[in-house]
C-alpha cells in the first residue's frame, strides 16, 4: 500500500508527466533545472509534512497520558479543596488556590496541544475525551501565570470569605434571642433558622438582611473574577465563560437556551398558581402593608435566604390545618438517630436497589456535623477526592426531615461516582450531564412515601384521606416546583455578566430584575449597587454552574416515572416508591454505568425511553393539587 507520503510524491510526478505533454498532443517547454530543483524540494517538504501528521495512535497516547496527569493534578486539588472547606484559615486558602492553579493551568496547555489532532478522524470515545477535555476547566486558567495565579487567588478567597461569614446583631436586635450560648455572631445556618422558624417581619427582614450584607466584599473581587475567567475561555476559543458552560449539553448553546426556555414553558402555569396561592396565604398573615394583592412577593417572607424553596413555610400555607405530616424530625431526635445514623437510612435505599454499600473510608474520611474548633463551609456536597472510589460528603447534619432529604440527594452523587470511576477520568466529570448528577438522589428522595417512613419506623400512622395528600402535595410543591424559575436567575444572571451584556455597574440591579422576571420575587427592602447580593449564594461565591439544578428538577420527576414504570407500578406517581425493587434498581444502574462516556440524550434513553428531557411528568405528578389550588385562587388576581 502507498503510505500517504508516497502517494502525494506520486502524484506530483504524474502531475509534472502530464504537465510536460501537455493538451492535446501540443509540445511544452522543457522544464529549466531550478524549476525541477523546486518541485522535488516541495514534494519532499510534504512527504515530511504527512509524515510528521498526527495519527490516531498518537491522539490515544496523548490522551493517556492526559488521563494519568489528570488523576494525580484533580486528586491533589480536591484533597486540597476538602481541607480547605473543612478547615477554612489562609494557609488551607492558599493551598486550594495553587492545586486549581495547577490544573487550570494544565488543562489550558492540554487543550491548546490537542489542536493538533483536530482535523483527525478519532474514533467516537476518543473524540469524545477531546471534547470533554476542552470543557474539562470550568473556569479556566490564562497562559499568563501571573493573571492565573490571580484567578485562582480570588477564587480561594471568595470561597473562604462564603464560609466564614457571619452577621453580629447589635444589643437591640430582636436576633439576640437567636444566639447560641457564649456567641455573639451568626452563622449562614442560624440565620436560616429564623426564617424558617420566626414569623416576625422585624425579625424576618433583618435575618435576610443580615446575611445579604456579608456578600457586599465580594463584588470588586468578582468583577476581576469575571474579566480573569473570560479571558482564559477566549484563549480556548470560547466567546466567554458562560459560552464555555453551555457547550456542555451536547447540543449548540443556542439551541440548549432555547431548550430551557421550552421546559420552563411547560411548567410556569403551574408555578404561577403556586405564586399567587402563596401570596394570597402570607398576605393574609402579614397584611397587605408587607405583601400587596398584585405585586412581587418580598424574599425574607419566603422562609428561605434565597427564597429558593417555600417549604419552610408550610404552617402558614398548608391546605388542611391538623392534618398528619411527613415531618419525622420529632421521631429522628426522639430515636436519637444522629448524623451517622441518618446517613445510615439514605445508604440503605441505594442498596435496596442493588447497588453496593459505600466504602469503609466513606465512614472515615466523611464530615457529617459542624466541628466546634474551626471555620468550615457547612454547604452540603459529595466528593470523590482522589477520583478512586474516595467517596464522602461534606454536611452538617441536623436531625431533620430536610437533612434526611438533602443525605439522599448528597448519596445520589457518590453512588453515581462509584458506577463509573475506573472509566477514563475524561468521562467521570459531571455524569451524562451535570443535571444527571444532582437529579439521582432527588430521584430517589421521591420515593420517600408514607408508606416507606411507616415500613422504616419512622411514621407511627399513615395520613389518610384526601386532604393529608393535598398537603403532602403542597408541601413537595413549595420545594420543588417553587424551586424552578430560581434555578434559571442565577445562570442567566451569570451568563449575561460574562457576556458583558450586564457590566459592573448594574449587577445587582439585574440581578433583582431577572428574580422580579422569573420568581415574581424582590428584596423587601430598598437594595443598590452597593450591594452584591448575588454572592449571597454559594454557588456564586464557588463558581458552581447552577442550570444544572433546573434541568435536575425536571429530571427527577422524569426519572422517577419511567423507574416506577419498570417496577410495575401503576398508580399515581405521588403514591409510588421504588424502594426494594431490583428491576429498576438495574435500569438506575444501567444509565448511572455511562457515566459521560455517551451523549446524555443515550443515558436518558437509557432510563426513560426518550432522547429529550420533558418536564410533563412534573404536571403529572401534581395534578390533584393543581385542581384543587385552581379553586382556591380562583377569586384572586394572579401575576405579577
Amino acid at each position: 500500500m502507498l503510505t500517504r507520503a508516497r502517494l502525494a510524491l506520486v502524484l506530483s510526478l504524474a502531475a509534472s508527466s502530464l504537465a510536460a505533454l501537455g493538451c492535446g498532443g501540443a509540445q511544452q517547454p522543457v522544464p529549466s533545472a531550478n524549476a525541477n530543483a523546486n518541485a522535488n524540494a516541495n514534494a519532499n517538504a510534504n512527504a515530511n509534512a504527512n509524515a510528521n501528521a498526527p495519527t490516531v495512535d498518537d491522539a490515544r497516547a496523548f490522551l493517556a497520558q492526559v488521563d494519568t496527569d489528570l488523576h494525580a493534578l484533580w486528586a491533589a486539588r480536591d484533597r486540597a479543596a476538602w481541607v480547605s472547606l473543612t478547615y477554612i484559615t489562609d494557609d488551607t486558602e492558599a493551598l486550594a488556590a495553587a492545586g486549581e492553579q495547577a490544573t487550570a493551568e494544565y488543562v489550558t496547555k492540554k487543550v491548546q496541544e490537542s489542536q493538533r489532532f483536530a482535523a483527525l478522524a478519532l474514533p467516537d470515545d476518543l473524540a469524545r475525551q477531546m471534547k470533554l477535555l476542552r470543557l474539562a476547566q470550568t473556569v479556566p486558567a490564562p497562559s499568563d501565570p501571573q493573571k492565573a495565579n490571580e484567578l485562582a487567588s480570588i477564587e480561594a478567597a471568595m470561597g473562604g470569605a462564603y464560609g466564614k461569614a457571619s452577621y453580629c446583631p447589635p444589643a437591640t436586635s430582636k436576633l439576640r434571642s437567636f444566639l447560641k450560648k457564649g456567641e455573639t455572631c451568626m452563622h449562614l445556618e442560624d440565620l436560616e433558622k429564623v426564617l424558617s422558624t420566626s414569623r416576625d417581619p422585624a425579625a424576618l427582614e433583618e435575618a435576610w438582611k443580615g446575611w445579604h450584607d456579608t456578600a457586599r466584599p465580594q463584588r470588586d473581587r468578582y468583577v476581576k473574577y469575571v474579566a480573569l475567567a473570560n479571558q482564559g475561555a477566549k484563549e480556548l476559543g470560547f466567546a466567554d465563560v458562560g459560552a464555555l458552560w453551555r457547550s456542555g449539553y451536547d447540543m449548540k448553546p443556542e439551541d440548549f437556551e432555547a431548550d430551557i426556555e421550552r421546559l420552563w414553558g411547560q411548567v410556569k402555569p403551574l408555578y404561577d398558581e403556586l405564586h399567587c396561592y402563596a401570596r394570597s396565604k402570607l398576605r393574609a398573615k402579614y397584611g397587605k402593608d408587607k405583601i400587596s394583592e398584585h405585586g412581587l412577593i418580598p424574599a425574607p417572607y419566603l422562609a428561605n435566604m434565597w427564597a429558593q424553596s417555600w417549604e419552610d413555610d408550610f404552617d402558614l400555607l398548608a391546605p388542611y390545618r391538623g392534618e398528619p405530616t411527613l415531618d419525622i424530625s420529632k421521631t429522628l431526635a426522639a430515636k436519637k438517630i444522629d448524623a451517622k445514623g441518618m446517613v445510615k437510612i439514605g445508604e440503605s435505599f441505594f442498596t435496596s436497589l442493588g447497588l453496593d454499600p459505600l466504602p469503609a473510608s466513606f465512614w472515615e474520611r466523611s464530615m457529617f456535623t459542624r466541628p466546634r474548633d474551626r471555620d468550615v463551609v457547612c454547604h452540603a456536597s459529595a466528593w470523590d477526592v482522589t477520583w478512586n472510589d474516595d467517596l464522602r460528603i461534606k454536611m452538617c447534619i441536623e436531625p431533620t426531615t430536610d437533612d434526611l432529604v438533602v443525605i439522599h440527594h448528597e448519596l445520589g452523587h457518590d453512588f453515581y461516582y462509584s458506577q463509573y470511576y475506573k472509566m477514563p477520568i475524561l468521562f467521570q466529570t459531571t455524569g451524562a450531564n451535570d443535571g444527571f448528577h444532582e437529579a439521582i438522589g432527588d430521584t430517589i428522595a421521591l420515593s420517600v412515601t408514607p408508606q416507606y417512613l411507616k415500613d422504616r419506623g419512622l411514621l407511627t400512622t399513615l395520613p389518610k384521606g384526601d386532604k393529608s395528600r393535598i398537603d403532602a402535595l403542597m408541601k413537595k410543591a413549595l420545594e420543588k416546583v417553587a424551586f424552578l424559575p430560581f434555578g434559571l436567575t442565577i445562570d442567566k444572571w451569570r451568563w449575561d455578566v460574562f457576556a458583558g451584556k450586564t457590566p459592573p455597574e448594574r449587577y445587582n440591579q439585574a440581578w433583582w430584575a431577572l428574580k422580579a422576571k422569573y420568581q415574581g420575587v424582590g428584596p423587601g427592602e430598598a437594595r443598590t449597587e452597593d450591594d452584591f447580593d448575588p454572592a449571597a449564594k454559594y454557588h456564586v461565591a464557588t463558581s458552581t454552574p447552577y442550570i444544572r439544578y433546573f434541568l435536575a428538577f425536571v429530571y427527577e420527576f422524569q426519572f422517577h416515572r419511567a423507574l416506577c414504570k419498570a417496577a410495575g407500578f401503576t398508580g399515581p406517581l405521588d403514591q409510588c416508591s421504588i424502594y426494594g425493587n431490583k428491576a429498576a434498581g438495574e435500569k438506575l444502574r444501567a444509565m448511572l454505568a455511562m457515566g459521560e462516556s455517551k451523549p446524555w440524550q443515550d443515558a436518558m434513553q437509557a432510563i426513560t425511553g426518550d432522547r429529550e428531557a420533558d418536564a410533563s411528568a412534573i404536571l403529572e405528578y401534581f395534578a390533584p393539587l393543581r385542581s384543587w389550588m385552581k379553586d382556591q385562587i380562583k377569586d384572586e388576581k394572579c401575576g405579577w
